[in-house]
């Protein structure tokens, strides 16, 4: 069966929102729910380790975020994470600890774990980003259907998510290649990889190597 569960997926122990993701099965039942989980975790930060610049924006004070950077609540931005010229964060946004949000990148309704990379011109919306997943360069997460319909996470079976936007969720580690497209509703698991240039839609075994029209392979082992 698709290993596609919240627990397949990520390690709970990498966010501010396992409280949230621990009530899910799968974890796009918790994009709904993003915005209020951000309050309800900027509202109970320490005023000695975060700074609140701006209603329903809380940000940590070690971590650096450049002034022509566009930040709007809710929002929490972690510990030591960056935020470069350009950015663009539009509400509902949960930044790990130690993440980059690279310049022109914009993100909306998204949880990026710990160690989250989106550092050059990326857009991620209604998506949840595993512990030290990377995306590279131009990569984006499309997040609506172009019929407009309710997202459908095609596996060895459909999955009805009843969501008009829907991007992408991958799992720890995931890298994704530059220039690379994720189509609504795309699962990429554990410790896999796509290709540059890549369109990728569907469920992504972990473990595994999306190489364009090529196909999906299984990693080999070390």
């Amino acid at each position: 069966m698709d290993a596609i569960s919240t627990g397949d997926l990520f390690d709970l122990t990498h966010t501010r929102a396992a409280a949230l993701l621990e009530t899910c099965e799968y974890p796009w039942e918790a994009l709904s729910r993003i915005g209020e989980t951000v309050l309800k975790i900027g509202r109970a930060l320490p005023q000695e380790e975060y700074d609140h610049p701006a209603e329903d924006v809380w940000i940590a004070k070690d971590a650096t975020v450049a002034r022509t950077a566009t930040i709007q609540g809710p929002c929490v931005i972690g510990s030591g994470s960056e935020v470069r010229p350009g950015a663009f964060l539009r509400g509902s946004i949960l930044v790990g600890s130690g993440c980059v949000v690279g310049n022109s990148s914009e993100l909306k309704n998204c949880i990026l774990f710990d160690g989250v990379q989106v550092p050059h011109y990326n857009y991620v919306g209604d998506s949840i980003l595993g512990y030290k997943a990377h995306m590279g360069a131009g990569a984006v997460t499309s997040n609506v259907k172009g019929d407009k319909k309710n997202v459908v996470v095609h596996g060895e079976q459909d999955y009805e998510t009843g969501r008009k936007k829907f991007g992408a969720m991958l799992g720890d580690f995931a890298e994704i290649g530059c220039n690379s497209v994720l189509n609504p509703g795309t699962i990429i698991g554990r410790d896999s990889q796509v290709y540059p240039l890549s369109c990728v839609r569907g469920v992504v075994p972990a473990r595994s190597i999306v190489k364009g029209e090529r196909g999906v392979f299984k990693k080999r082992d070390a």
